[in-house]
This record gives structure tokens, sequence and C-alpha cells, in this order.
């Protein structure tokens, strides 16, 4: 056997929504294939809102990999807050109120009391993402065998103090696209190795545009956003963005959204935004197959996880012009355009569903480009390649 490896994401199973957390899941899954001993540390919180234990704490088996659950501990105080609003608002924070935030929203008491005692145990400790607890407080307990994939993204977060060791301290760090690794090296600095893995995508074995539009009662053409709804994540701005693009006589589309969080329509898109909640992956991969064009408004991505799975369904892509990543990803394939307001995503919108071919060749560009760099077969390899050269060194 190659070697054995702890994973550790603040929250694993199914029902969990998050792109790190799908990463580390099936990178956990694929290296199980091929021969590693791997086990999951995680929390029993499914949900990244309140990080509630809604999971029973202790040993299960998921996904064919053994599972351990620790129980979250919450700190939550006028400290927590107040330092939320200044990194939101760019001001300077003290050390002691950084570390007071860092374990106001949840901490694992329990999982950093078996790092402590077990870590030496594993032969590498891969942590994803860098902000949360179960890494930025478990991670050095583990330094010389600790691998972080941090799905970084140039935030306020990014910036603090407390953060910095997650980057410069671990043996190894992977990033998932080079714009993500430029972004850290602006930052600070980071761990003597460091190398761009990428991730992997699974291509479904087939999709059902037809059937997913007549069992949700979709009539006509849509646009189509998945993912949190979240102001974090560009979807307030999206929802205000596609209202202004159909004033301006935008193509006639609707809005379809899936995923996690609460959706407030405006009044301005009554009757034009449609909710599907959360829906399992084949379903979440026919809507993408049905819709005429994918939006992606997140400046915050280290990889994106959701483009990939747009280009395999053989849908363009539409992305905010000041989200580096996708951006990259879009110049590279060919799959895609950027919009930074109203006006380019009516052009946008108009090149993409009016213009004779352009749709059907941007997707099959994308889908060239995901099959091409971002098979896991290939992205396995050079994970595969980095821990041998870990546990060789360990």
């Amino acid at each position: 056997m190659p070697g054995r490896i702890a994973f550790v994401p603040p929250r694993f199973g199914a029902g969990v929504v998050g792109g790190s957390e799908a990463l580390s899941q099936e990178i956990a899954i694929g290296l199980s294939g091929r021969g590693w001993d791997v086990e999951i540390l995680t929390t029993c919180a499914v949900d990244h809102y309140t990080w509630d234990n809604a999971l029973p704490p202790g040993d299960t088996t998921e996904f064919g990999l053994p599972v351990r659950r620790f129980e979250t501990a919450h700190h939550l105080s006028h400290v927590t807050t107040e330092v939320q609003r200044a990194i939101e608002a760019g001001s300077p924070i003290s050390l002691d109120k950084q570390l007071n935030w860092l374990s106001g929203r949840f901490s694992v008491p329990d999982l950093f009391q078996h790092l402590l005692l077990h870590g030496a145990a594993y032969d590498a400790v891969i942590f994803s993402p860098y902000l949360f607890w179960t890494t930025t407080v478990c991670m050095p307990v583990v330094r010389d065998r600790a691998i972080v994939i941090p799905c970084l993204h140039d935030e306020g977060y990014a910036r603090l103090d407390v953060i910095r060791p997650v980057l410069s301290d671990p043996r190894a760090v992977w990033f998932l696209s080079e714009p993500e690794h430029d972004v850290a090296h602006r930052l600070g600095p980071v761990a003597d190795h460091h190398v761009v893995t990428g991730a992997g995508v699974n291509p479904p074995e087939g999709y059902d545009p037809a059937g997913f539009c007549e069992r949700h009662g979709i009539k006509r053409p849509f646009a189509l956003y998945a993912g949190r709804r979240e102001a974090d994540k560009g979807w307030d701005w999206l929802q205000s963005t596609f209202a202004d693009a159909l004033a301006l006589g935008g193509p006639d589309l609707d809005l379809v959204t899936i995923g996690v969080g609460k959706v407030t329509v405006p009044a301005r898109l009554h009757g034009r935004v449609i909710d599907l909640g959360f829906l399992e992956d084949d379903e979440r991969d026919n809507a993408l197959a049905a819709a005429q064009v994918y939006l992606q408004p997140s400046r915050m991505e280290s990889f994106s996880r959701s483009v990939m799975e747009a280009w395999l369904a053989g849908t363009p892509v539409l992305a905010v012009k000041g989200g580096e990543v996708v951006a990259w990803h879009c110049r590279r394939s060919g799959g895609g355009l950027t919009f930074s307001g109203p006006d380019d995503l009516v052009a946008g919108l108009r090149e993409i569903c009016e213009t004779p071919g352009r749709a059907e060749d941007m997707a099959a560009r994308g889908r060239d480009y995901v099959l091409k760099e971002y098979s896991w077969p290939a992205v396995l390899d050079r994970m595969e390649a980095e821990l041998g050269a870990s546990c060789r060194h360990g």
C-alpha cells in the first residue's frame, strides 16, 4: 500500500454543498481506489451557516471511506461580529481580535486532540479549504506532513495575519489554477514546495435536458446559476444585472437557479426567476445541459467546478469579468465570455443565443478543454506523484 493519508475537510458527506468539500471527497475516493489508505477526519456539521452538530460523532463508512466525525463548539461573541464587519470593510484588525474571530464561528477541540496524539501515524494530512478552524488551527499540529489545498481567493480573509502560516508553513501547497497560485504569491510567503495540480471533473454518462424541463415545468429558454445563493458568490449582483439586461432588451430568457441559500427575488424580476433549490448531482447535470447559457457571477473562485460541469454538459459560459480564475479558463478554452455589467451581459447573451453556431462552437471548445486538462486520471497522477515524493522524504 503506498501510504496512509488523512483528509481534513470542515464538512463531508451526502447533501454537503461546497466546491472544496466535493474536491476533497473526490480526491479521497480516487486515491483510495489507487491503493492509498485513506481516512476522513471532519466535523458533525452539514450547514455552513450554523455549523451545528447535525450528525453524530464517531466512526462511520461513507462512499467506501472510513469517516471519523468530531463535534463543533461555538464561541460567538460581540468581538466576532465586530471583526467580521472590519474584515468586510478592509479595516485593520489586531492579532488578538483575529484569533478571537478565528474561533468565533466554530472550533473542533477533539479533532485538534486527535491530530496531536495520532498525527504522526499518517504519511500525509491534507487540509482544505484555507479559511476554517479545521485548517488554520489544526494544520500547524502536523505541519511536517501537512498538505494544504487552499482554494484561495483574493479577499479580505486571505490578508489576515492568522492566515499566513496556512500558506507558508505546511510541507506542501497544492493550487487548482495558475491565477490562484499567482494570488498566493501576491499575498505573501508560500511554502517552498508548491505546485499547480488542478482538479478533476467526472463526465456524466449522459444528460436528459428535455426530461429536466418537463419534470420542473420549465417551458421557456433559460440561463442557469448553480451554487450558493450568497452575496459573496455574486448572487445578489447577478439578479440586479440580469434585471437590467432584460430592461435593455436582452434575449428573452428566464433565470433558473439551483443550490442552497435563501432566494429573495426583486420585484422587477417577478415571474422571471425560477428557484429549484438543491438538486442531486444527476439532475444538476441535466439542468446544465438544458440551459442556453451558464452564468458565473462569482469573483471568489479558485477553480470553478460548476463552469467545468457546464462545459461538459455542452453549455457555453458567461462569467463576471473581475473573476481572474474563470476569465483565465474562458480565455484558454474559448468556451466562454466575460461581462462586467448589464450592457456586457446583453451583448454576450445575444452573441451566444442569436449568432448561428456560436453556442455550439463555444460549448465544444469548453468540453474539449475540460477533457484534456482536468480529467481525474491526469489530476490524480499529478497528486499521487507529489504524495509519493512526500512519503519517501517525510
